[in-house]
């Protein structure tokens, strides 16, 4: 019997001053808005017509949720709720299919299909899979089961250089853990500059 396999995107409204705001800070709230855009049109519709996985989206604020003109893409999607970003995903993992579930957001452009079903194959021999970024965090994570989900996200220094190492301190002693390669979370105007220098314009 096929196995379940669930991808989470976690999402904001995009709306100007809403979203990638460090970076708006560094390089404008417009030019972050569009950046942002950008991001949903061109990493999240290949992940969405992938037959290999089912995508949602979990969808921030709660209200935007019904909003179908400002999604670029039709596909199954659920709030992530209040709380910090573990109560959210937290809460996301509980109410999806049965199966695997991976969860990434849209900080990193340089996401493909391939990384996504090199997450699933991990978690077919592994408890959990991260996605390390350069920043200390993680683009990526992804469990086999979902138990004590409260206990794996608490305490965590969110969007800190702390970030997957608090969260691997939380897991059971026993879980097998998988990591992927590392990308780069572009949150400022530096990781900006960067990409801008790597792709030649965006």
């Amino acid at each position: 019997m096929a196995i379940n396999r669930n991808l989470v995107v976690m999402v904001k409204s995009p709306r100007i001053g809403r979203v990638k705001t460090r970076l708006g800070r560094d390089i404008g709230y417009v030019s972050a808005w569009a950046f942002y855009r950008q991001m949903l049109r061109n990493v999240l519709r290949p992940l969405a017509r992938d037959r290999r996985w089912t995508t949602w989206l979990a969808v921030s604020p709660d209200g935007a949720l019904r909003n179908e003109h400002i999604w670029p893409i039709r596909t199954p999607r659920v709030r992530q709720g209040g709380g910090d970003l573990g109560d959210r995903m937290g809460r996301v993992m509980v109410v999806m299919p049965p199966g695997p579930v991976v969860i990434i957001g849209m900080d990193i452009p340089d996401i493909l299909p391939r990384h996504i079903e090199q997450a699933f194959r991990e978690l077919g021999v592994h408890d959990v899979v991260f996605g390390p970024a350069d920043d200390g965090g993680y683009w990526l994570v992804g469990l086999k089961r979902r138990p004590a989900l409260k206990k794996i996200f608490a305490r965590v220094r969110w969007s800190s250089e702390h970030t997957l190492a608090d969260t691997r301190v939380n897991l059971p002693a026993h879980w097998h853990i998988a990591e992927l390669e590392i990308l780069t979370d572009v949150d400022d105007g530096g990781t900006y500059s960067a990409l801008k220098s790597k792709r030649g314009k965006l």
